[in-house]
C-alpha cells in the first residue's frame, strides 16, 4: 500500500495543507500547533519527539486528508 504521507513532508506543511490535521495533532497531545520546529518534523520525528506510535498518527492524519479529498 502506497502511503498518502509523503515521508519528507513536514507537520507544518500537512497542517496547512489539510487543516483538518491540526485537530488529529492536538487529539494525539501534540502541541505543533505555532511551534517553530513544526516547520522541520516529518512525521516520523513528531512521533518519536512526542513518544507516540507513528502508524497510528499516520493513520489518523490520513483519515484527515481523505476527507479533505471528499469534500
Amino acid at each position: 500500500m502506497k502511503r498518502k504521507l509523503d515521508d519528507d513532508a513536514t507537520m507544518d506543511g500537512i497542517m496547512r495543507e489539510t487543516p483538518a490535521a491540526i485537530r488529529v495533532v492536538l487529539q494525539h497531545g501534540m502541541l505543533c500547533v505555532g511551534c517553530p520546529i513544526a516547520s522541520f518534523h516529518t512525521v516520523s520525528d513528531a512521533a518519536r519527539e512526542h513518544e507516540l506510535d507513528e502508524n497510528q498518527l499516520r493513520r489518523d492524519l490520513e483519515v484527515a486528508i481523505d476527507a479533505r479529498r471528499v469534500d
